[in-house]
């Protein structure tokens, strides 16, 4: 203990109160504890005791693993853009393609084919559930020939680099549990995030900025988006996902008050780090440890955040690459270009939301609507990822909670449908680092409602994304009220079939 930190505990009876707690029974626990520990790491080798990989070949000779013991195994992820297209998007409309369906148009969809499956209670009071064909045509991209909506003519470009998965399953058929299962491996809010599992378990790439940011478009409409979809859940604080906002302030609170210099800044956050270590000292709660790791940052990103939030020296042909929008901070476009430059800045996980894919009625207007929003920037950061070299150790991932009905929400007529939710087949798509570029996998029956190959549940997804980071999605745990936790909780297999 140093002098100043006895100086403090000398003068503050509170400190002295907490000392006379810490009586021989906390003395004997926590040393026992220790001890223990010790005497475990001397009956074990080292490799054991500290998760250390094994030999895995000459490549990992110079491997190198953080306190954890991470990463498991070599990594082909560096770090992640995550689009979450909130709301569900139609894969009906856009690259499940099923021509079969026009001769179907109106007629009650079988119930062989619904299988006894759970329905909302929005089309469930339905009469009849008539089959809704798209109106939109698709066609074949690429070297990969895969199938692709005119409402995606942007991603039909960028076919050949990417990995559509076709057969996604989730169990959650209402948006608030679907997101958040989706987001953190549980219907129920209070679990960790994926960003959060991913910083907890790697750490960052630059001290300045968070490990994991959240970007949402703004003038979002629809389902709506809470921070616990980027929460730290009962991880240390400091795993939490940090949104940045359009505007002035991209952090709240981070900036200075109007009319102060910050000069005393730094004395101010120096004195109260010894303040919290000295707390920390006396009830040893780890949280204390977070919150002085936040409020350092916090500081640091005072100067770190102004330079990478600022676009303005982005050459004319990239902001026409990304669209016209990429110039308005907080849309879509915008948002995708600044993914791109925090990646540039060594954050690990971006995860960006668009709202408004929940097309009940009007599916349609509703979906061509988001299509035009996102298209041309989605498919413009994997050219931009490409033409850097960051595509090959980035993993980019496009999907929403779940998918489409193929039968018609309420009126149905030849131009006009509405779609409900539907958890058993929806399609998402992969790119980057580790997936097989140019691959569709799975497959859906004729009405695009059941997954007759390679179905991917939502835990496959996840186990799959923690395996390319190098992280063994089984091992990957926290101890929390008497048991470990695991994103995948104790479901989940690599997808082995869709990687390099």
């Amino acid at each position: 203990m140093c002098d100043h930190h006895d100086t403090l505990r000398s003068n503050n009876r509170d400190f002295q109160e907490i000392e006379k707690q810490l009586d021989r029974r906390h003395f004997l626990k926590k040393t026992s504890l220790g001890i223990g520990a010790m005497a475990l790491g001397s009956l074990l080798s080292a490799d054991k005791a500290w998760g250390a990989i094994g030999n895995q070949g000459e490549a990992l000779n110079n491997f190198t693993q953080n306190k954890l013991g991470l990463p498991h195994h070599l990594p082909k992820a560096k770090r992640i853009i995550y689009l979450f297209q909130s709301g569900g998007p139609s894969q009906l409309d856009l690259f499940d393609y099923k021509p079969g369906l026009v001769d179907m148009f109106g007629k009650d969809l079988p119930e062989s084919v619904i299988g006894g499956q759970r329905l909302t209670g929005m089309s469930g009071s339905q009469s009849t559930l008539p089959v809704a064909p798209s109106i939109f045509n698709f066609k074949q991209y690429g070297e990969s020939r895969a199938w692709v909506s005119e409402l995606m003519p942007h991603t039909a470009e960028i076919v050949d680099d990417l990995c559509f998965v076709k057969s996604m399953q989730t169990d959650q058929i209402n948006h608030t549990p679907a997101v958040t299962f989706m987001q953190t491996g549980h219907q129920l809010p209070g679990r960790p995030s994926i960003g959060s599992w991913l910083s907890y378990g790697l750490g960052s790439d630059n001290e300045n900025l968070p490990t994991f940011i959240t970007l949402i478009s703004k003038n979002g409409t629809g389902q709506p988006l809470k921070a616990g979809l980027w929460g730290n859940g009962f991880l240390p604080t400091e795993h939490q996902g940090v949104q940045f906002r359009s505007g002035k302030d991209p952090v709240l609170y981070l900036n200075n008050p109007d009319n102060y210099d910050g000069n005393d800044r730094k004395k101010m956050l120096d004195y109260l780090g010894k303040l919290n270590a000295i707390q920390h000292d006396a009830y040893g709660d780890k949280e204390i440890q977070s919150r002085m790791a936040q409020y350092e940052m916090a500081f640091r990103m005072q100067t770190s955040i102004p330079e990478v939030t600022d676009t303005k020296d982005e050459p004319e042909h990239i902001f026409e690459m990304y669209g016209k929008d990429s110039k308005d901070p907080g849309t879509y476009a915008a948002n995708c270009l600044m993914a791109r430059k925090l990646l540039e800045k060594g954050v690990k996980f971006v995860q960006l939301y668009h709202q408004g894919w929940d097309q009940h009625i009007g599916c349609p207007g509703g979906v061509k609507f988001k299509a035009k929003q996102t298209d041309q920037a989605t498919a413009a950061l994997i050219k931009d990822l490409k033409q850097r070299g960051m595509l090959e150790d980035t993993l980019v991932v496009w999907g929403g909670e779940f998918g489409r009905t193929v039968y018609s929400q309420g009126q149905l007529t030849k131009e006009n449908y509405g779609r409900d939710h539907h958890p058993k087949a929806f399609t998402m798509w992969m790119a980057g680092a580790g997936v097989k570029p140019g691959m569709t996998y799975g497959q859906t029956d004729d009405f695009s409602y059941n997954v007759t190959e390679n179905p991917v549940h939502v835990h496959d997804f996840h186990a799959t994304l923690l395996h390319l980071f190098g992280v063994d999605h089984e091992r990957l745990t926290f101890k929390h009220q008497g048991r470990r936790f695991r994103l995948t909780d104790v479901h989940g297999h690599v997808v082995k079939d869709i990687l390099t």
